[in-house]
């Protein structure tokens, strides 16, 4: 989301944009629920996406369930929850297809101190003069030019899922499906609310509702077992939702029907495909080096708790794109200053949220 957030606003600017994704297969069934933020709809705007067509729904409050279904807190907070696959499709669609090529994975750049080449897996060679790294947590960019910048584990999950309107109960639909909901067992941390359907709609018996459940897992031994499938292939970096051991989602469900309210066990019960990310650490000293920027999570990657994930890569976007706007003639200034606020920012959120 963060690199077509910043190419649509550079095309728009009138730069010659490129974006390569190195997935070959389309990425709408991937990510999850998103919280919304009003800079994140400025953003949004910039790069195209009439933020007045409705990209999300409308959660007027948050309450806290006990382990027997009742509200033992309340807080009016109005928000829009968004789906991850509805923001890709309008980002997509605002963007000329040409130009975003699937299955082009980065292999490594060069630098002559004015231009950079990137040379992908395929053979092929562009010449730019900026390559942006919005390539997220693994970030191949990253680890050609600050190594030593590596994801740290935190010592915990985050289990998702989503769940289809029409599958849920009248009872737990009446109790959550207009609400923010949170569910706090001890040491763990459960929450939900709904989002857009899997095409983007949000009429009501249409939506699905996206939960997420924050669990301990020790590295050495729980966390293993999980990045674990069938077959005893371990997948260090992150396995697939579809690979993950039917013992070990039997598990998650067995726990949910001991720790928490029945209304968020329903839904724990009802996802057809849990998934689950490791909550890390991750900084880097700088966001820019010569030519070479990164955006998003490729720089900082801020834990979930404060939903803001998409939001700080929008902010990158539109800082980036201000300063080039600003800035024609000296690229180098721009990316200064671009590397001086954002990484104030970056780090100062990714600090907030250890503490959340």
């Amino acid at each position: 989301l963060g690199g077509l957030l910043a190419a649509n606003m550079l095309w728009r600017a009138g730069c010659d944009v490129t974006v390569h994704e190195r997935i070959g297969e389309a990425l709408g069934g991937r990510g999850a629920g998103i919280a919304a933020h009003p800079e994140m709809f400025d953003a949004f705007a910039r790069a195209g996406v009439d933020v007045n067509d409705a990209i999300g729904t409308s959660v007027e409050e948050r309450i806290v369930l006990a382990r027997d279904g009742s509200i033992i807190a309340r807080h009016p907070l109005p928000q829009i929850m968004c789906s991850w696959s509805s923001l890709l499709r309008l980002l997509l669609a605002a963007f000329p297809s040409e130009r975003y090529i699937a299955g082009s994975e980065f292999a490594h750049a060069e630098q002559d101190g004015t231009e950079v080449r990137a040379l992908f897996s395929n053979g092929t060679e562009i010449e730019a003069d900026l390559l942006i790294g919005a390539d997220g947590i693994h970030s191949t960019v990253r680890g050609q030019y600050w190594p030593a910048s590596k994801p740290a584990y935190a010592g915990y999950v985050a289990w998702r899922g989503m769940v289809e309107e029409a599958r849920v109960s009248r009872q737990t639909h009446a109790a959550l499906f207009s609400l923010y909901c949170f569910c706090l067992p001890p040491g763990e941390h459960m929450l939900g609310y709904p989002i857009a359907g899997a095409d983007g709609d949000v009429r009501p018996g249409h939506r699905r509702f996206n939960t997420v459940w924050y669990r301990p897992a020790k590295a050495e031994t729980e966390l293993k077992r999980l990045m674990t499938n069938e077959t005893g292939r371990y997948h260090p970096l992150g396995i697939p939702p579809g690979l993950i051991q039917a013992e070990v989602i039997a598990e998650l469900r067995a726990a949910a029907r001991t720790n928490l309210a029945p209304q968020l066990c329903e839904m724990v019960e009802l996802v057809e495909t849990p998934f689950f990310q490791s909550v890390v650490d991750l900084e880097v000293p700088s966001m820019v080096s010569g030519r070479v920027v990164l955006l998003g999570d490729a720089p900082f990657l801020v834990r979930p708790h404060c939903g803001m994930g998409v939001t700080k890569a929008a902010g990158d976007a539109v800082l980036l794109a201000d300063l080039l706007a600003a800035f024609p003639g000296n690229i180098g200034h721009a990316l200064a200053i671009y590397d001086s606020e954002r990484c104030r920012y970056g780090r100062y959120l990714a600090a907030h949220a250890r503490r959340l």
